[in-house]
């Protein structure tokens, strides 16, 4: 049975219980935080993602709540080195347990080595994307290889310094050496 699953406002409990799996892609511009560090540029770019859900036994007699989410992008950027345009491919690939209130995901998110959401029926699948896609995105991005050689001289080509001997700081000893 195919479900259809709006991501805006996904039930993360029936989604889980029914082993759903979303395989989407959605333009940058319904991702507004995304599109602000493309600097606005290459709206058309288009990010993929995956979701499924399951139900998994918490090792007693209970089961937990899991997604399992995948996302990716190629983002445009500014090269750290030469300045110029780099698509940088951002993804990421992350497992989330949901529990039943906010006090509960606060105390076991500090306690467990997974991330621990709060079980919704009106999740926003597409926040946490976007959420998942800026925590992805590299501190200082920068081509592999640079398509044109990076200028490492920062001093302007009209300046010209003038040189001058410095005097001798030992100088001014030897004049009081032989005036004794």
């Amino acid at each position: 049975m195919k479900y259809d699953y709006d991501v805006r406002h996904l039930n993360i409990d029936a989604f889980a219980r029914a082993q759903g799996r979303i395989d989407g892609s959605k333009v940058l511009t319904d991702f507004g935080r995304l599109v602000d560090e493309a600097q606005g540029v290459a709206t058309e770019k288009t990010v993929h993602f995956t979701a499924q859900g399951a139900v998994r036994p918490d090792g007693g007699s209970g089961e937990q709540i899991w997604l399992v989410l995948t996302g990716e992008v190629a983002l445009p950027q500014i090269c750290q080195r030469c300045l110029g345009p780099v698509d940088v491919p951002v993804l990421f690939h992350r497992e989330f347990r949901f529990v039943a209130t906010e006090e509960l995901a606060e105390s076991e998110d500090e306690a467990s080595d997974e991330d621990v959401l709060v079980l919704s029926r009106d999740f926003n699948l597409l926040e946490l994307i976007e959420d998942e896609l800026l925590m992805a995105l590299p501190v200082v991005p920068k081509h592999e290889v640079c398509p044109a050689p990076v200028k490492l001289q920062v001093s302007d080509p009209d300046f010209v310094e003038e040189v001058s001997e410095k005097p001798n700081p030992f100088a001014v000893l030897g004049q009081l050496k032989n005036k004794h």
